[in-house]
């Protein structure tokens, strides 16, 4: 179908402008006329070339980020706290949107509103950009007459999880940056610094120490077979990619992080964070215990911890308590633990919930301003390292040869 560009005016006489899909300029109209725009100018639009659409699925330019849901459930939450049609102001909020991927999604589910289709139903067809969880919250808000609660609850969850993700970002830059460095400068080093050397070695037939033979063979493998290299990488990483996105392989992964040294420990308190957190809205929200701890599996994004939870949401289901549950699973600390009975037994699990989260979002926060302080010993060691086999396998022969010389 193809697409057609519109300017108009609303029912309080503003400029509107936007992009629908429609048979002809006439279906556009009556389209436009039903949603309360007023028609000034009508268009065929530009469609985009199939080599620009890929590139742009390359790029990840479609991609839709948590801060953009972040935005969204923001202003959805003014519109349904204002009291603002749920169709008019999503397509308002269609109009001024600037991601192309969200403004064609917003303006598929405004259509499908005014079909009568519920919101949450809308959304769920868009699995790549509302998950189970969020259209869970969704749905619940619409049964509730809370809609928007459940908008706000989530923009406060992905708030939460936009700052843990930045922060460990932050935290890794630095030693991302000098590996960086350091692959770089050896690549370097094999390829124009050693030839160079090993060449002026050759003229003065000088016997060579252990260090340097090393150094020049080493650097002779990269030159004569880098091509070799390069393509064992790429194939290496690219079926690694492939495996850690098959089930064994996600499984594997997910246990496997969590024992990585330095940021191990982390990653499994983030996450447990993210159960909690997401465990808590859930169930402020209404939603189901069972229901609640399937969607909270889902939400940690882990595979083997999923399977833990699972096991957890099974023990309920036959009747177990949650602080028994809980606590076979070896997930948590004995506070959490503790804060959980607590929750249990007052009724207050949401509540207790939410400060276990925070409890781990604060050890998270704490450990990733300590994490550069843990990493840059070793990053100094590790360009120590290539500094002293640098002066060992080149310096030492040259300081040799002058000795001789003298």
């Amino acid at each position: 179908m193809p697409a057609f560009d519109y300017q108009g005016r609303d029912s309080h006489g503003q400029a509107v402008t936007g992009s629908v899909d429609a048979p002809s300029i006439e279906a556009v109209a009556s389209q436009l006329m039903g949603r309360g725009v007023t028609p000034i100018k009508i268009e065929p639009g530009k469609t985009a070339s199939d080599l620009e659409k890929t590139w742009k699925e390359i790029s990840g330019q479609n991609k839709v980020k948590v801060e953009d849901l972040v935005i969204l459930c923001r202003q959805l939450y003014t519109i349904t706290k204002a009291g603002i049609p749920l169709i008019r102001g999503i397509y308002g909020l269609q109009a001024s949107m600037s991601h192309p991927r969200l403004r064609e999604v917003l303006e598929s589910i405004a259509a499908d509103l005014e079909t009568g289709m519920q919101l949450s139903v809308a959304m769920h067809r868009y699995p790549d950009i509302f998950n189970n969880m969020f259209v869970s919250m969704v749905k619940v808000g619409e049964d509730s007459g809370q809609l928007e609660n459940s908008f706000d609850q989530l923009s406060i969850y992905l708030e939460r999880e936009l700052e843990t993700a930045n922060s460990i970002k932050t935290a890794l830059r630095y030693p991302s940056f000098v590996l960086l460095a350091l692959a770089v400068g050896l690549g370097v080093v094999n390829v124009m610094v050693i030839p160079a050397f090993a060449a002026m070695f050759e003229k003065f037939n000088a016997e060579l120490p252990l260090a340097t033979q090393v150094l020049i063979g080493t650097s002779n493998f990269f030159v004569a077979y880098w091509l070799h290299i390069l393509v064992v990488l790429i194939g290496s990483w690219v079926a690694w990619s492939r495996y850690i996105k098959t089930p064994a392989g996600a499984l594997f992964w997910g246990e496997k992080k969590l024992k990585l040294p330095l940021v191990g420990d982390i990653i499994y308190r983030a996450l447990m964070a993210r159960y909690a957190r997401s465990f808590a809205l859930m169930l402020k929200a209404g939603v189901p215990l069972t229901q609640a701890l399937d969607l909270s599996s889902r939400a940690v994004d882990n595979p083997f911890l999923e399977q833990k939870i699972v096991v957890i949401k099974q023990g309920v289901e036959r009747g177990d308590s949650l602080l028994r549950t809980h606590h076979n699973s070896d997930m948590f600390t004995p506070l959490v633990l503790q804060m959980i009975a607590v929750g249990e037994e007052s009724g207050q699990v949401d509540a207790l919930l939410t400060e276990s989260a925070g409890f781990y979002e604060r050890e998270v926060d704490y450990d990733l301003k300590s994490l550069s302080d843990k990493i840059e010993p070793i990053m100094i060691v590790i360009m120590a390292g290539f500094v002293l086999v640098l002066a060992l396998g080149i310096f030492l022969p040259m300081w040799e040869m002058y000795s001789i010389q003298k």
